[in-house]
């Protein structure tokens, strides 16, 4: 196994050698170690960056990047290796030309361009599934950064690069910040970087990240403040723009999250976890379902009684009002927007990677009433055929590389099928380890779920 997981099962204390170290491997070593001045841990020795600051400078391992170098290395993320350069470029000009987070770049750049410039640092902006689709900043660092294949188009996602800023915030759908040798693989550690997610304002969906990289200058709390700062410029950016909702419009996010978000009136309300598996139910029948039978849509247990239905949708009523839930049948009232079936109607119309782009995960993954489980399982599965049928080896990566989708052996042999020879060797490994765990009968490192197939 790597020193990185090793390290992050151990949280091993730091060699006291280590900071020289790593000012020797900075870009801008002379300024003070990372960890804040403080002696930063050696490769072999410490993971990194919690996603609220970076490290205490203690030597012991961090718990948010602990549990990012466990995934890396149940990802098979290589120590060594490098990330791939997925997009050439007239393949990137189109796809970040239509995507969401370019409306935001005037913005991104006005607060950023001439930090990152001016601190030799560089600004980057990565979509949802961690490719990198902006990499600007000082004329050197640049240089530099092209040597880890930190550059435009490249894939930068927790579980196909390890540990690093804009990946891991992505994982974990917070800011994190990423000081030197927090980084999983050894070729970043001479970096350090600072990134925060970047959400759509209307429907909550993850648009991308926005990151701040360079040298050890960025070691410091207020490095993660300020992308922080600037992701949510964006995101104020982005509402200004989108169009008005249709009055009196329903909106219901609910792919990729265990609690569903209801837009409503211009406001929006998360909800509980039952009844975000009750408004998922009734926007999927806008006909009205009767009370036994949500009664066995809803629950598991056959003892639920109707008393306890009856309960929690008196609840519900009096969060969203009479006037947006009615009985007999249980209905919404009006028509809901919801990103599932945006989904399946994309995928109905064959738009596979429009379809692909606005599957933001599992419909409420956590979710174990019937019939949310059978929609979660028919949406997936469709999306999932529509891939491997499409063998487009940016579609299937995205699928892959998610979180949903590590495990899925069928849409990595789509993968390792389609991708281009230079690109093959570490998709054909960690194919091979699926396979090689399949045969074993070791099953303990899966996910159970729709997604996992043999």
């Amino acid at each position: 196994m790597s020193d990185a997981w090793v390290a992050g099962r151990t949280g091993a204390r730091a060699s006291s050698t280590t900071g020289k170290v790593l000012a020797e491997e900075s870009p801008d070593s002379g300024e003070a170690s990372p960890a804040y001045g403080r002696a930063a841990p050696g490769p072999a020795a410490q993971a990194p960056g919690s996603g609220s600051g970076s490290g205490s400078g203690s030597g012991h391992v961090r718990p948010l990047v602990a549990a990012s170098w466990q995934r890396s290395a149940r990802a098979r993320v290589s120590p060594d290796g490098a990330a791939r350069v997925e997009l050439d470029e007239d393949e990137l000009t189109a796809y970040r030309d239509g995507h969401p987070l370019a409306a935001a770049m005037p913005v991104i750049r006005e607060l950023m361009g001439a930090y990152a410039t001016d601190g030799e640092h560089l600004l980057a902006v990565c979509d949802a599934a961690g490719r990198m689709l902006w990499v600007e900043g000082h004329p050197a660092t640049l240089r530099k950064a092209r040597g880890m294949n930190f550059v435009a188009g490249a894939r930068w996602s927790e579980a196909a690069a390890g540990t690093n800023a804009p990946g891991t915030a992505l994982a974990v759908d917070r800011p994190v910040q990423v000081v030197a040798a927090e980084h999983f693989r050894h070729p970043v550690r001479a970096w350090t970087c600072a990134a925060a997610p970047v959400h759509d304002p209307r429907s909550g969906r993850v648009l991308g990240a926005v990151d701040i990289t360079g040298g050890s200058r960025l070691a410091h709390p207020h490095s993660l403040g300020f992308v922080q700062a600037v992701a949510r410029a964006a995101e104020s950016q982005l509402a200004l723009l989108a169009p008005a909702p249709a009055p009196g419009g329903l909106g219901l996010s609910a792919l990729g999250r265990d609690e569903a978000v209801l837009s409503t009136g211009g406001r929006r309300v998360r909800l509980s976890r039952r009844h975000s598996e009750i408004l998922v139910l009734l926007a999927h029948r806008p006909d009205g379902v009767g009370g036994e039978e949500l009664l066995t849509l809803l629950y598991e247990d056959e003892s639920v009684t109707p008393v306890t239905l009856r309960a929690e949708l008196s609840r519900l009523r009096a969060l969203l009002g009479s006037d947006l839930l009615r009985s007999r049948p249980y209905r919404l009232a009006g028509v809901v927007d919801t990103d599932f079936t945006a989904v399946d109607r994309r995928l109905a119309s064959g738009a596979v990677a429009a379809a692909a782009g606005a599957y933001a995960g599992p419909l409420l993954p956590a979710s174990a009433a019937p019939g949310v489980v059978r929609l979660r399982e028919r949406l997936a599965d469709r999306l999932r055929a529509a891939l491997v049928d499409r063998a487009d080896p940016g579609l299937l990566a995205d699928w892959a590389y998610s979180t949903w989708g590590e495990d899925d052996v069928v849409v990595w042999r789509a993968l390792c099928a389609a991708v281009p020879a230079s690109q093959l060797p570490p998709v054909r490994a960690r194919l091979d380890s699926l396979e090689a765990e399949l045969s074993a009968g070791a099953t303990a490192l899966q996910r159970p779920g729709p997604h996992t197939r043999r």
